[in-house]
């Protein structure tokens, strides 16, 4: 009788954080903090305002040197790697900002051919074009390319900065406070364009967060970070149920009353 075939060893993280320390002066923001990101799923940094989540997000991408610990973005250490180093890796990355961040005197296909503009410099007009029409069609806008900024819903305008976040093909996508100040349906219409955005594209993603009904939508996993350490982790189901006193008391602010 042939021997079973062995179990299929897990991918790897995407992202790894191991043991992350960051001060500014005398004020410590990050303690140690421990997180993994696996490839294709969605993290979701949940924390309340100044707990450092930010400043997190900014060492994924090599925006900040931390004080101690390791930076593993695609098996790779960047904490060592120079600008150039660092250049490479952040073309595996696409940024979904706070409020889209479009330039207000650019139409959409400006904006979303902006980075091409920047590292693609061989193509042509007509296949810009056509990758920017087809990252567009991917968060479901059409015939939007001659519409500046201020003629888009706020739900469009996030969906354009998305559409400008992957046209370089990234394998991980971070949104910075996604859903802060939108009301409740565009909210709604931004969890969704992240979940399609999983779907359609197989991208890993981060999205920094306060808002508890979001991050239990789009969330594989949750990170809780609270005065510089995650403090519980896991799926949605299992931070519902945290001991934690920091966890509990953050959670009750919705679930308290839903």
């Amino acid at each position: 009788m042939a021997a079973p075939a062995p179990a299929a060893a897990a991918a790897p993280p995407i992202i790894q954080i191991v043991d992350l320390h960051k001060s500014f002066g005398d004020h410590q923001v990050l303690t140690g903090i421990n997180v993994e990101v696996p490839p294709g799923s969605t993290l979701v940094i949940l924390g309340g305002s100044g707990s450092g989540k930010t400043v997190l997000m900014k060492h994924m991408i090599g925006l900040l040197k931390p004080d101690s610990g390791q930076v593993i973005v695609d098996g790779e250490d960047i904490v060592p790697f120079g600008p150039e180093a660092l250049e490479r890796v952040r073309r595996k990355f696409g940024m979904v900002f706070q409020a889209a961040a479009l330039f207000d005197s650019m139409n959409v296909y400006e904006n979303v051919s902006f980075p091409l503009r920047e590292h693609r410099k061989e193509l042509g007009e007509e296949e810009m074009r056509a990758l920017v029409k087809e990252k567009l069609s991917i968060v479901g806008l059409k015939n939007v390319e001659h519409k500046f900024p201020a003629d888009l819903s706020g739900g469009m305008r996030k969906r354009v900065g998305l559409a400008r976040a992957i046209v370089l093909d990234p394998k991980i996508v971070l949104y910075d406070e996604p859903t802060t100040g939108l009301d409740p349906i565009t909210t709604d219409y931004v969890d969704e364009m992240i979940l399609d955005a999983k779907r359609e594209l197989g991208v890993t993603s981060v999205v920094i967060s306060h808002d508890i009904a979001s991050a239990f939508k789009v969330a594989d996993n949750i990170a809780f970070l609270s005065q510089g350490v995650i403090v519980d982790q896991g799926p949605p189901a299992k931070l519902r149920h945290s001991e934690h006193p920091a966890v509990k008391v953050f959670l009750q602010t919705w679930f308290g009353k839903n």
